[in-house]
């Protein structure tokens, strides 16, 4: 069973993750505690928002600030790279540094590493967080575009192949068909890897009906906005919840 904290990625009903995002350590204290009283599973710091995300002490007292405010949930450290959809570049070589230092923090449940990134840097990633017992995310997103069937399918297979714990996959539609694309080519990858949990969804105002069919098609987990939305299409988090508890009972 493949964990982020106590959230467990089972099949069944996906679980709800939060992104947080703030340019300064005190907006981050105030999202965290705006999400006091909401549902959610999993908050994920997105950290290319932080202004001075070039800074490791900068980073770590992010961490600190957060967990210190939500000492029990389940966080996933992300840096969005620019060429993904982020907001801040950075170069390859301090991307990599800066997951291991959120790695070796004991601050965090599971990070999100890029699946196009030098292979040889993911490879000494993943043993650094299988060491310290942190759930690697690995992901790929489109902003522009879905791609086919068999690279969506390839793409969450070779990540699963790389050592990943978590694929996950984001796109852009254009068409109807392309929602259909995502969500045929999230069912296969689960047919092959029943047991093992995958993220996908399709972003937009298109793919919102992907953010809440996780429990049919077989993605994991589902991504909901608090304040401000980290992607386009994201369901408030409160009517996400909702939504998915109606879809689930309905199932029973």
């Amino acid at each position: 069973m493949i964990t982020i904290g106590n959230a467990a990625l089972d099949n069944g009903m996906p679980k709800i993750c939060v992104p947080i995002v703030g340019r300064t350590v005190e907006e981050l204290i105030q999202e965290c505690r705006y999400l006091q009283d909401k549902p959610y599973d999993v908050v994920e710091l997105r950290i290319d928002f932080l202004a001075d995300v070039t800074s490791l002490p900068a980073v770590g007292e992010a961490l600190a600030a957060v967990r210190r405010e939500l000492p029990n949930s389940a966080f996933l450290f992300t840096f969005r790279t620019k060429e993904e959809g982020g907001e801040t570049a950075v170069p390859e070589a301090y991307y990599f540094e800066l997951i291991q230092y959120a790695v070796a923090s004991g601050k965090v449940d599971a990070v999100d590493v890029e699946y196009f990134r030098n292979q040889d840097s993911i490879c000494q990633t993943l043993a650094v967080a299988k060491e310290h017992g942190v759930t690697v995310v690995m992901s790929n997103h489109d902003f522009e575009k879905t791609p086919s069937f068999d690279e969506i399918t390839g793409r969450l297979i070779g990540m699963k192949q790389l050592g990943a714990d978590v694929a996950k996959l984001a796109c852009m539609p254009n068409s109807a068909k392309d929602v259909l694309t995502l969500l045929s080519a999230t069912e296969a990858v689960k047919a092959q890897y029943p047991d093992e949990p995958i993220i996908t969804m399709s972003m937009g105002k298109l793919g919102v009906i992907s953010r809440i069919s996780g429990e049919t098609f077989g993605s994991a987990m589902t991504f909901g906005s608090a304040k401000k939305a980290s992607a386009p299409g994201q369901l408030d988090i409160t009517a996400l919840h909702s939504i998915l508890h109606t879809l689930h009972g309905s199932k029973s």
